[in-house]
């Protein structure tokens, strides 16, 4: 008697790319309508971060209008020799390090300080005053900046000469005193910056559950103490990672105000010249698109080495306060 074995049906083989696509393709069924809002934002990023970077290649090439990108010739490396071979270089990465770097401080602290204060104003329109206020700064341009702080500096009708003399000291003739600039530079950059910065600190911590100020309160601690042990612990997250992102930009200068208020002012150049305004000084003088082009692309590539090694720092100190 024979025995009948029956063959087992071939098995299927597991194709995880099939599924993983089926999967897709039903999230983005139902995510449809939010995919459809993103796309404008998406097109925008697309047509203005990623189009261009066609243009990197000008770095390299000696650019002329009439040949084109492409037809230029290729010169390698020697537009960025101009950066690092100036004598100014140092002083100008120098500063434009040192400067930033004041910003970035400067600026989170204050911002901090402002949201913590707004936070504790209950009045609903005090808060909304005060909110709009600090807001309004920010959306001037440095040239209406400029326009009022360059008169108020003045040396012999200014405001703030005036009261030094009212109060019996000689006056301060500031476009002559470069030591002067950096701390002058860091408050106007406070009083434009702080504010808009503040409003997403304030919404962080309209964010955080009132249950932790009520425990606290109900075991005596005081107000300090609320805000050191509870809202600046959960507001760590969002200052690491605005920071990390300001860090990115630190290679850049904010243009519009070193221009508007310095100028072409070279007694101030020793501690208030930078890479964007020592490049536009050289490329209106020169023309050399280049080199320009070369300087911006070292600024680029310096800006986005400094965003990756600090959040793997971060990432190794605190995982969950990362970038990525």
């Amino acid at each position: 008697m024979h025995t009948v074995v029956q063959a087992k049906p071939e098995s299927v083989p597991n194709q995880p790319g099939v599924h993983t696509f089926a999967r897709f393709r039903k999230r983005a069924k139902k995510s449809l309508p939010l995919l459809v809002m993103t796309l404008p934002g998406i097109l925008f990023v697309f047509l203005f971060s990623y189009v261009p970077m066609f243009g990197i290649i000008i770095a390299f090439k000696d650019y002329k209008f009439q040949d084109g990108i492409l037809g230029s010739k290729w010169v390698g490396w020697k537009n960025f020799e101009f950066l690092f071979t100036s004598e100014h270089a140092w002083r100008i990465t120098y500063n434009t390090i040192y400067l930033n770097f004041l910003f970035i401080a400067t600026g989170l602290i204050a911002a901090v300080s402002l949201a913590i204060m707004m936070n504790e104003v209950k009045s609903r329109w005090a808060n909304r005053y005060l909110q709009s206020s600090f807001f309004l700064p920010n959306i001037l341009s440095w040239v209406v900046v400029a326009a009022f702080v360059v008169p108020f500096m003045a040396q012999q009708t200014g405001l703030i000469n005036q009261l030094i003399t009212a109060l019996g000291f000689e006056q301060v003739d500031f476009y002559s005193r470069p030591e002067l600039w950096p701390l002058i530079l860091v408050l106007i950059s406070i009083w434009k910056g702080a504010g808009y910065n503040s409003l997403i600190y304030l919404a962080a911590i309209m964010g955080i559950s009132h249950e932790y100020y009520e425990s606290a309160r109900m075991d005596g601690a005081t107000k300090r103490q609320q805000i050191i042990y509870i809202t600046l612990p959960l507001l760590k997250p969002l200052m690491i990672i605005l920071t990390i992102l300001a860090i990115g930009k630190i290679f850049y200068a904010d243009f519009g105000m070193f221009f508007n208020l310095i100028g072409n002012s070279g007694q101030l150049f020793p501690t208030t010249d930078v890479i964007d305004t020592y490049v536009f000084r050289a490329l209106r003088s020169t023309g050399d698109v280049g080199m320009a082009s070369a300087a911006g692309l070292y600024q680029s590539v310096v800006g986005f080495i400094l965003v990756l090694t600090t959040n793997f720092i971060v990432r190794k100190l605190d995982r969950d306060s990362s970038l990525f």
